[in-house]
C-alpha cells in the first residue's frame, strides 16, 4: 500500500487525494466532450464539476459523519479530517445542488443527467483506485484467492477493521493478522466501473427520451455496489443488508421505474 506517494518540501501528496484529483479532471474532459456533442455551453461541463467537487466532498464528509455519530461525538475534530468521505452522501448533496442550479439556468436536469452518466461511473472507479493505494478500510473479506491483497500498511489496518468479527474470532486472542490477504474489492469496483462505462457510452447516441441513460446509471451503478458488498465488511442495518445495500436498492429500484415511465413517455410521443 502507498497511502503517501511522495513529498515535495513541507507538502505530501497522498494517493487516495491524487486519484480523486485525477478522477474530476477525467470526468470534467468527458463531460466537457459529451457537452459539446449535445450542444450544450461550453462552460457549463466546468461549472457542473465544481458543484460536483464542492458538495460531493461536503456530502461525503457529512453523511460519513452521520454513520459515525459515536465518534464524531467524542472527537469532533474528526470532521476536518482528509479521511472519511462516504460516496452516497457525496452523490445525494451535489445531484440536489445540480439540480437546483440547473433550474435556475432553466436547463433540463434530465438532459444533463444523462451527459453526465458515462463519466460519473468512470470517476467512480477511479477513485476507488485511491482507496485501494491508501488502504482506507474499503477492502474486503479474507480470501484465498491467488490475488488477494496484504494491506498491513495500509490507514486504516485489517485488525482494526475486522476487531469482534467472526473473521477475527478464528485467530490467536480474536485478533486478524494484518497481513491476511483480502479481497482487493476497490479493484473489482474499479473493473466494473470500466465495464459499466463502456456500455453507457456506447448506449449514449442512442435515440431514448431524456432520462434514460441516466436510468440506466442508476441500475448498473447500484447492481455493482449491491454485489461488492457481499464480500465487503460492513454492518446489517436492515434485513440482513448493509446500508450501502439499501441504497443501491432504492437506486436500482428508482432506475427500473423510471425507465419504465420514460418508456412510457416515448410510445406516446
Amino acid at each position: 500500500m502507498y497511502p503517501e506517494l511522495f513529498k515535495i518540501g513541507p507538502f505530501t501528496v497522498y494517493s487516495y487525494g491524487l486519484m480523486v484529483g485525477i478522477a474530476f479532471i477525467v470526468a470534467n474532459y468527458i463531460l466537457t466532450k459529451e457537452f459539446a456533442r449535445r450542444k450544450l455551453a461550453k462552460n457549463l461541463s466546468t461549472e457542473v464539476t465544481i458543484l460536483a467537487i464542492v458538495f460531493g466532498i461536503v456530502g461525503a464528509k457529512l453523511f460519513h459523519l452521520f454513520e459515525n455519530g459515536s465518534a464524531f461525538l467524542a472527537d469532533p475534530m474528526i470532521a476536518f479530517s482528509p479521511g472519511g468521505l462516504t460516496f452516497y452522501g457525496g452523490l445525494i448533496l451535489s445531484v440536489i445542488a445540480i439540480w437546483i442550479y440547473l433550474k435556475r439556468k432553466k436547463i433540463p436536469f434530465l438532459l444533463v443527467a444523462d451527459s453526465v452518466s458515462p463519466a460519473l461511473i468512470l470517476a467512480y472507479g477511479i477513485g476507488r483506485i485511491g482507496c485501494h493505494l491508501s488502504g482506507d478500510g474499503d477492502y474486503g473479506i479474507p480470501t484465498n484467492l491467488p490475488w488477494g491483497v496484504d494491506y498491513s500498511k495500509g490507514t486504516v489496518p485489517p485488525h482494526y477493521m475486522f476487531q469482534g468479527t467472526e473473521w477475527a474470532k478464528q485467530f490467536p486472542n480474536g485478533i486478524l493478522p494484518d497481513n491476511t490477504p483480502l479481497h482487493p474489492t476497490p479493484i473489482y469496483e474499479f473493473l466494473l466501473c470500466v465495464i459499466i462505462f463502456a456500455i453507457l457510452w456506447k448506449l449514449r447516441t442512442k435515440k431514448w427520451a431524456m432520462g434514460k441513460l441516466f436510468m440506466l446509471y442508476l441500475i448498473f451503478a447500484g447492481i455493482e455496489r449491491f454485489v461488492i458488498e457481499i464480500i465487503r465488511l460492513n454492518p446489517k442495518i436492515l434485513f440482513d443488508f448493509t446500508e450501502a445495500q439499501i441504497i443501491s436498492i432504492v437506486m436500482i429500484a428508482s432506475g427500473f421505474l423510471g425507465w419504465q415511465f420514460l418508456g412510457k413517455k416515448e410510445i406516446k410521443h
